[in-house]
């Protein structure tokens, strides 16, 4: 739940400073004069850029949890039996051992969403987040039915 109220909290601050720079970038139009104008469309861009991207996050973080809960209750959802340091950290040979049986999974069952949720969720142990969102991409395909993009 904490993560879920700071996610919110980081994307109305982020709406709110778009909504601040969109309104400088109508400012600058207003001016009138060609430096001004190109400033002002060039300014106006960002908050596109910013809202698009803000949005395509919450949709696929949207989609994640739907898989999430799906497999909470098929009671699929990976065990934390990762070995931890004393400070908390993810011991690294535990998170090595558990992601080589997340991708062997995985590649006995290429079609199968679940496999790649976990091994998404092994990525993410391992701090290798662009494959752990990669992977996740993958489960999210395969579960809707899209076509996979390899």
């Amino acid at each position: 739940m904490r993560a879920k109220i700071t996610y919110l909290v980081t994307a109305a601050v982020l709406v709110f400073y778009f909504v601040l720079v969109g309104s400088r970038g109508v400012m600058l139009i207003q001016t009138g004069t060609l430096l001004t104008v190109t400033f002002g469309v060039a300014v106006l861009i960002l908050p596109v850029i910013g809202l698009w991207f803000l949005w395509k996050n919450t949709q696929f973080v949207r989609r994640a949890n739907v898989l999430a809960a799906e497999l909470e209750a098929e009671g699929g959802l990976p065990v934390d039996e990762l070995k931890r340091t004393p400070s908390g950290r993810i011991d690294r040979d535990s998170a090595d051992e558990v992601f080589a049986r997340r991708k062997a999974e995985a590649e006995a069952a290429p079609d199968d969403w679940r496999s790649w949720f976990r091994l998404a969720v092994a990525y993410h142990d391992a701090r290798d987040t662009p494959r752990a969102r990669k992977a996740m991409q993958r489960a999210i395909a395969l579960h809707d039915g899209r076509p996979v993009q390899v």
